[in-house]
């Protein structure tokens, strides 16, 4: 039996948990104030602005998202016209999602501000502290994933 004891504020899963949560919930509510969309609704209109066009199954894949919460998002999406669903001719059974003009308007609005609240965020850290934790941040997604 091992002397350590679980402490969760120590714990590193933990940790990496609560602080994504904490950031992603007041990314959240300044998204749901501004611009009346909430984040997994946000992470579909990047995915989709960033790929062009690209399905829901590519989406939950890139983003760890699940298939339900994907597809709530991107129904509401298209609903208020954000997004329109296009043939996927390399799969017929399902469609890719692209974002109609309005989607674009909406994208050219938003992503500046996440980029000023990542900012805001991480100006408390050097450019190298930076650089450090999101290269740790992907060797971390390369350990778990296998790699």
């Amino acid at each position: 039996m091992t002397d350590k004891m679980l402490r969760l504020d120590a714990f590193i899963p933990y940790r990496l948990s609560f602080t994504a949560a904490l950031l992603s919930d007041a990314i959240a509510q300044s998204y749901e104030d501004l611009f009346g969309i909430g984040i997994a609704e946000w992470r579909v209109i990047a995915w989709v602005a960033e790929r062009g066009s690209i399905t829901q199954q590519q989406i939950c894949a890139m983003s760890r998202m699940d298939k339900v919460t994907v597809s709530r998002a991107a129904i509401a999406l298209t609903g208020r016209g954000v997004l329109r669903r296009l043939p996927n001719a390399e799969d017929r059974r399902s469609h890719l999602l692209a974002l109609t003009e309005e989607g674009e308007r909406l994208h050219a609005a938003i992503a500046p501000r996440a980029l000023e609240m990542e900012s805001g965020v991480f100006s408390h850290f050097s450019a190298e502290e930076v650089e450090a934790f999101v290269g740790m941040l992907r060797r971390i997604d390369a350990v778990v994933l296998g790699g």
